[in-house]
């Protein structure tokens, strides 16, 4: 299939609560929206770099730069039968992954499209729902997160996740565990905490938590294995794992038990798909992370997820969740039993509303290849 016209969009979508973590309050989500065209069908990716530099040195900026003066012009015009054909161009370029990823998930949508067939079938996935959880800030207070939690477990979510941060850690973490004795609750620090906090983090051992996530530096992976060494709750690796090879470091060193994927943070769903194949070989457990997507991102997230290894209910709530309107139809919804239902349609699954998008989108830059001679 011949890449004929790329779309990158800037968007910033308002979410409907402040999202609090140890990095930062977000009061509104910065993404790249990519459109890829092709004998008149179109695939859609989302780069999920924001605004600021906190979680990832990639931003919106630095995103936009690499796919306009890098990636986009590498496939521009050439014919691709795979992803892998586009990952081969762009290999040359180190590191940008978050860039690399969302252009790499449209093209994998649109060469779904074009052979008719699901993106979950196209990646590998089966299962018609997979178990989701919800993902909360940090809290002012006891009295508000046991509000929250409470609504969240009214809308069917099973599984909660919490920020947690020093100051903002054990006491939410027992009155949860006293509030809702049954919980499947994990609790994630967003690299807050020193080898020096030992102490605290053995006390949430006493809490029955299904993982505590990427205590330690954003990209550790020696000493993470020092601390699982003190600790019985498992420890789950995000920020630090990029790529199948800093998975199998971490799983060598036993520096964590759990991974979460999250095919933006990874290069894109080939990575993603790597990753989630070597920890089932090795019989470790994976679950999706979030990266407060919209819908386009958020399709993709659901359709990886159905692949077999992700045992663990991932962070991909509702679109409601996140946006009082998202730029997708149908908007993603939790079902009662806590589960999201897997697009079955060509390529997502899901339409993208134009006026939407055209309503929050900040600049946008099109880029043609030029006419076969």
């Amino acid at each position: 299939m011949r890449i004929e016209r790329v779309e990158i969009r800037h968007i910033r979508i308002e979410l409907v609560h402040p999202f609090t973590t140890s990095m930062g309050t977000e009061f509104d989500e910065e993404h790249i929206i990519v459109r890829v065209d092709g004998e008149g069908l179109s695939g859609w990716g989302e780069v999920v770099a924001e605004g600021n530099p906190y979680y990832s040195y990639e931003t919106v900026q630095t995103a936009w730069h690499i796919l306009s003066d890098f990636l986009i012009p590498e496939v521009l015009g050439t014919n691709l039968a795979e992803p892998q054909q586009a990952v081969d161009l762009w290999a040359k370029v180190r590191g940008h992954r978050m860039a690399k990823a969302g252009f790499e998930a449209a093209i994998w949508d649109l060469l779904a499209k074009r052979r008719q067939i699901s993106l979950q079938e196209m990646l590998g996935g089966s299962r018609k729902t997979i178990e989701v959880g919800v993902s909360i800030g940090i809290q002012p207070n006891v009295t508000d997160l046991l509000k929250t939690v409470e609504r969240y477990l009214d809308e069917g979510y099973r599984r909660v996740k919490i920020k947690i941060a020093p100051g903002n850690d054990l006491p939410f973490i027992k009155a949860l565990r006293d509030e809702f004795s049954e919980l499947i609750l994990q609790v994630d620090a967003n690299s807050a905490y020193t080898l020096d906090h030992i102490p605290l983090l053995r006390e949430m051992d006493t809490f029955g938590l299904l993982l505590i996530e990427q205590p330690l530096g954003y990209d550790d992976i020696y000493e993470h294995s020092l601390l699982q060494k003190q600790l019985a709750t498992p420890l789950c690796l995000d920020e630090s794992i990029h790529s199948l090879a800093d998975t199998k470091a971490a799983l060598g060193l036993e520096s964590c038990r759990i991974i979460n994927i999250k095919p933006g943070r990874v290069g894109g769903f080939t990575e993603a798909k790597l990753i989630h194949d070597y920890c089932r070989d090795q019989r470790v457990a994976v679950w999706h992370g979030g990266m407060l997507e919209s819908g386009i991102g958020r399709a993709g997230n659901v359709a990886l997820a159905s692949l077999e290894n992700f045992s663990l209910p991932g962070d991909i709530s509702a679109s409601r969740r996140y946006y009082v309107e998202d730029i997708v139809e149908p908007a993603f919804e939790v079902n009662p039993d806590g589960t999201m239902n897997v697009p079955q349609e060509h390529g997502i699954g899901v339409e993208v509303n134009q006026k939407r998008l055209d309503k929050v989108t900040v600049r946008k830059k099109v880029f043609k290849a030029p006419a076969r001679k």
